[in-house]
């Protein structure tokens, strides 16, 4: 008796390499925000190439982008539910001042406690607002934008804050690691969590179920409101520790510090790709346009650029990407419906 065996079919990985590199393309297509910082990067390097991307600017540039990158994470989970804090960059300078002037002026450990918790008690206060009243998140946080900038004027007259560990802040916010700043480091750790907690726990799959259809997840089980809560108070956390990295970069606490920092991680996160109706939005995408941020203040600042100026150069941007992510948006939504015919 014979018998005969029969040999599986070829892998035709032509195929496969070309799938990948068809999906490759298909994802590079949709990182507009990669192609401005591409662009950024070349225009700085034919500019002021040599100062660009020296050390001394490197590390300018990493701390820049530090505290601002903890505030772009801040606003991106509230985005992801459909919401908008307009409240973080005064957030920032409440949890400055009060950690530089009450009793964690003297530790940086307790600064850093100080900061932490007025950056949580302003997040749960607008995230109980919102959750459990059922107020708009843009009237509510816009309300402890201002209640917020007035208690940081009032509370130092005006006048910077300096803390009782000024030199221990200044040596915290000069700390290099393998030369990097630890402050970057601080950045890159929140950038870590976040993604975690986004992609890897249920927390974050409920996130992107509220931002996607509220009344859905709520009908599917999803303790909405509780989410919600949890959302505000993790961005008030990182608020209040870009408060405390504030004080690290420069040893005080100014009446200006946060100022219209809201607008700029509202701009990076819409440059990033997220989508201000909530359900869509990439940490990757954040971290892009934080950096696209940091490079132009950089650049306009080598290039000496008027602060005046700088201030249009950033409001053209924010129009700019808001202008993409809506051709973006209106794109997918096409291909959607197209492919569903």
């Amino acid at each position: 008796m014979s018998t005969t065996t029969t040999t599986p079919p070829p892998v035709h990985h032509y195929e496969e390499n070309f799938s990948r590199s068809h999906a490759l393309v298909s994802w590079l297509k949709g990182q507009y925000a990669l192609g401005i910082l591409a662009a950024l990067l070349v225009i700085a390097t034919i500019t002021r190439g040599s100062i660009f991307w020296g050390a001394t600017n490197m590390t300018n540039l990493l701390l820049q982008m530090s505290i601002i990158g903890v505030v772009v994470l801040a606003q991106l989970i509230v985005v992801l539910t459909g919401g908008i804090d307009i409240s973080v960059g005064s957030a920032l300078g409440l949890a400055a001042v009060v950690a530089a002037g009450l009793f964690g002026g003297p530790s940086v450990l307790l600064g850093l406690l100080v900061a932490l918790v007025i950056g949580g008690i302003i997040g749960a206060t607008n995230g109980w607002l919102v959750a459990f009243r059922g107020l708009e998140p843009f009237i509510v946080t816009l309300g402890m934008l201002a209640l917020a900038r007035g208690l940081v004027y009032a509370y130092g007259s005006g006048i910077p804050i300096t803390p009782g560990a000024a030199a221990t802040y200044a040596n915290l916010g000069q700390t290099t690691i393998v030369g990097i700043p630890l402050l970057a480091l601080v950045w890159l750790a929140a950038v870590a969590l976040i993604a975690f907690l986004l992609y890897r726990t249920v927390w974050g799959r409920r996130v992107y179920a509220i931002g996607s259809n509220k009344e859905a997840a709520r009908s599917s089980g999803i303790p909405v409101t509780a989410t919600l809560w949890s959302v505000y108070i993790l961005a008030g956390l990182l608020v209040g520790l870009g408060g405390w990295m504030f004080l690290c970069r420069f040893a005080s606490g100014t009446p200006s510090a946060g100022n219209l920092m809201e607008l700029e991680a509202i701009a990076a996160v819409v440059i990033g790709g997220a989508r201000l109706s909530g359900g869509h939005g990439k940490v990757f995408g954040a971290v892009v346009g934080t950096v696209i941020f940091a490079v132009i203040a950089n650049l306009l600042s080598l290039l000496n650029i008027s602060t005046f100026l700088q201030d249009a150069f950033r409001g053209a941007l924010i129009l700019v990407a808001v202008t993409l992510a809506t051709v973006q948006f209106v794109r997918r939504k096409a291909d959607a419906s197209g492919s569903a015919k």
